[in-house]
């Protein structure tokens, strides 16, 4: 009973956070929207869906996700055997590379392309700039490290005794790839696939600057119709339409990672890399080239550009101005908005992180009973709604529930933190939860047998071999809430802005002296972002498939 009734409180715990600090203010807005005078109305259904321009968003927005989603895939398979099967001097270092837009502001992304195809951009010749192309380039750079990452930590624990029994009996390299790498790969393929579908489709921030009118999806729709309008229920019919689409996604994800989970048991414990070959490596190695080079490098090198640029020329001064005291809507200077990122982007991460490893124990967990194993998968899908829910709705939602007894939050700087761990979370969680599924359950018998009791056990097994997974899920949990902005640009108060908040800010005024100062301010918080997943890949443990 002692333990069934710990195992129940650790649960019970993020999940109370969750309910408090996610589904209550998503619940409420969408009740309001439902209830505006206090009975049930189904007019703003009627409204949204008779309308053209909603169906125009939903075409758009699957339309987007989808091509994002082939894409991420088509160039991130190349990547993950370039990165994880290959050796090569510097891997690490183009391994944290790859991961840092991932973590990325969406503002500061979303800047970074617009410089590039405006006609002033070094691709501004292409007519690029509103196109359906370059929001698709975005959506790549964000969710390409995905698809590398979860693919290339399956392909790296695959036996390569199979591929070579196959070639020995005659086959060529491509029926190899197709009739034994490319089946063994099909569970991280697929569910990476299925994540990249959710990101791109609950894309905001680069949608934002770089859609306009011309490409609005369900994302931006809710921020129209909510901070715009001040239409509730409209928005809240919309955001019922993106909670089913996140559902299904969460749905076919967990079924698919549960595969991928099962696959891994037979993995082989042995490093399978090998020394780099233009012969066998060279076609990978192109492509991601290109893909680093021009989708990931470009943009950032044209960010970098015009942080340096000044009236005279090239210099430091608009680094320098970020010390400057602040003026009109620029309430503080820079480096201030800095060290409120870094003390916010700390409390989330440590909340992120506990909580993530209390869930992560407990979905771990192998029960014999079906229903429980259910309840499991449930729990576990659970806690990755909120990387698929409209971070405008959580920061809208927070602000008509944390207002009044029991928790006024209004004030209270503790209520960014909170958000941006609630978006760590599940981050943590699919970092941590791989490193716990791997676990031989043998060891736990061996420890039983020699008489060490539950607790113990736990603690020396399940919680230690966790450990391992903490530096990468503590590096993702602090550089994804460094640059959140969704949430927080609702919930920061003037005198406290984050970094991204303030990097919006400066953008939105004109002048090149501010939109330098805006350049430098996301030069600086994408050093900072390469920098901490720098540190978290070198803790990476081999047992963190996903990531």
């Amino acid at each position: 009973m002692t333990r069934r009734l710990a195992w129940t409180l650790a649960a019970l715990v993020p999940l109370a956070f969750l309910g408090v600090f996610f589904a209550w203010p998503v619940v409420t807005l969408i009740v309001r929207g439902f209830f505006p005078d206090g009975a049930f109305s189904l007019d703003a259904f009627t409204a949204v869906f008779a309308a053209p321009r909603t169906w125009r968003v939903i075409a758009t927005t699957l339309a987007q996700a989808a091509a994002g989603t082939l894409v991420a895939v088509a160039v991130g398979i190349p990547g993950a055997w370039l990165l994880y099967r290959t050796r090569f001097p510097g891997r690490l270092v183009v391994r944290a590379l790859v991961t840092v837009p991932f973590v990325l502001p969406s503002v500061v992304v979303g800047v970074a392309f617009k410089s590039l195809v405006i006609s002033t951009g070094p691709l501004g010749g292409l007519g690029l700039d509103g196109s359906f192309a370059i929001i698709v380039a975005s959506l790549v750079f964000f969710n390409y490290a995905l698809v590398v990452r979860t693919v290339g930590a399956m392909w790296s624990a695959l036996d390569p005794r199979t591929a070579q029994a196959a070639a020995t009996l005659g086959a060529s390299p491509a029926r190899v790839w197709w009739t034994v790498t490319l089946p063994a790969l099909a569970p991280a393929i697929a569910s990476a696939a299925a994540l990249v579908f959710l990101f791109c489709a609950s894309a905001y921030g680069v949608v934002m600057v770089l859609g306009g009118a011309s490409y609005g999806t369900i994302e931006t729709e809710i921020w129209f119709l909510t901070s715009q309008l001040l239409d509730l229920r409209g928005a809240a019919a919309l955001s019922i339409v993106q909670l089913v689409v996140v559902a299904a996604c969460l749905l076919v994800s967990n079924h698919l990672q549960a595969r991928q989970a099962r696959a891994q048991r037979f993995a082989t414990d042995t490093t399978q890399d090998t020394p780099w070959r233009w012969r066998r490596d060279g076609a990978a190695t192109l492509v991601t080239a290109v893909v680093v080079g021009l989708v990931l490098l470009l943009p950032m090198g044209a960010l970098l550009e015009r942080s340096l640029r000044t009236a005279s020329g090239y210099g430091l001064d608009h680094y320098l101005a970020l010390g400057a005291p602040g003026s009109g809507p620029i309430s503080v200077p820079v480096w201030t908005a800095a060290a409120n990122s870094l003390r916010t982007a700390l409390l989330a991460t440590l909340i992120a992180v506990v909580l993530g490893l209390l869930v992560s124990l407990v979905v771990s967990r192998r029960p014999r009973s079906a229903p429980a194993q259910r309840a499991l998968g449930v729990l576990d899908a659970v806690f990755m709604l909120p990387l698929g829910v409209s971070a405008v709705t959580v920061g809208f939602g927070f602000l008509i529930t944390l207002n009044r007894p029991p928790l006024d939050l209004r004030s209270s700087l503790i209520l960014v933190p909170i958000a941006q761990a609630i978006v760590a979370l599940p981050l943590v969680v699919r970092v941590l939860l791989p490193v716990l599924r791997a676990i031989d359950p043998r060891l736990r018998e061996t420890a039983q047998v020699l008489g060490a009791g539950p607790w113990r056990v736990l603690a020396s097994i399940d919680v230690a071999l966790a450990a391992r997974g903490l530096g990468l899920a503590t590096g993702f949990a602090f550089a994804t809430s460094l640059g959140e902005f969704g949430a927080t640009s609702f919930l920061a108060r003037p005198d406290q802005p984050t970094l991204p908040v303030m990097v919006f800010r400066l953008i939105g005024r004109p002048g090149l002296e501010s939109q330098g100062m805006a350049m430098a301010a996301a030069v600086v918080l994408t050093l900072g972002c390469a920098i901490v997943m720098g540190i978290a890949e070198t803790l990476r443990p081999k047992e963190a498939r996903l990531w």
